[in-house]
């Protein structure tokens, strides 16, 4: 009866670590489809990411409030490969809700990148983006 005990509690942890990393994978994979849309200047890869009703808020002149994939639509061309460095800072998951750090180095600028995402449906979907638009101080350089 022990061994059948600890052997149900291991299975029950297995399965649970198995799924963490499972949307941990998911996850990762939604917020790689908006930075590599965004890299590639390829808007039908970087909508895989969003919500449709996804938000965008920032600071420029004010609080602004957009809805994401209306505004990256307008702004992304097709044309060369950008010149940046993409990186993920961190993925948290906690039940169906999780959150992501994203990096976007250009030459003379970094956006931080904060998404917020929700498990929908079985699907991982940014549903709002914050950022902050770091400048670089190039006479240092």
């Amino acid at each position: 009866m022990k061994s059948l005990l600890t052997i149900l509690l291991l299975l029950t942890f297995t399965t649970s670590v198995n799924a963490q990393e499972s949307d941990y994978a998911m996850v990762e994979k939604t917020v790689n489809y908006y930075l590599d849309g965004g890299t590639n200047n390829d808007f039908e890869t970087l909508k895989k990411a969003f919500h449709e009703t996804a938000t965008m808020r920032y600071i420029r002149d004010g609080y602004k409030e957009v809805n994401a994939l209306e505004f990256f639509k307008k702004a992304i061309k097709p044309g060369p490969k950008n010149n940046r460095k993409t990186k993920i800072d961190y993925i948290n998951i906690t039940g169906h809700a999780a959150n992501a750090k994203l990096e976007i180095e250009y030459p003379t600028f970094t956006f931080i990148d904060y998404m917020n995402l929700l498990k929908i449906d079985g699907e991982w979907k940014v549903v709002s983006k914050i950022f902050y638009k770091k400048t670089k101080d190039i006479a240092k350089k």
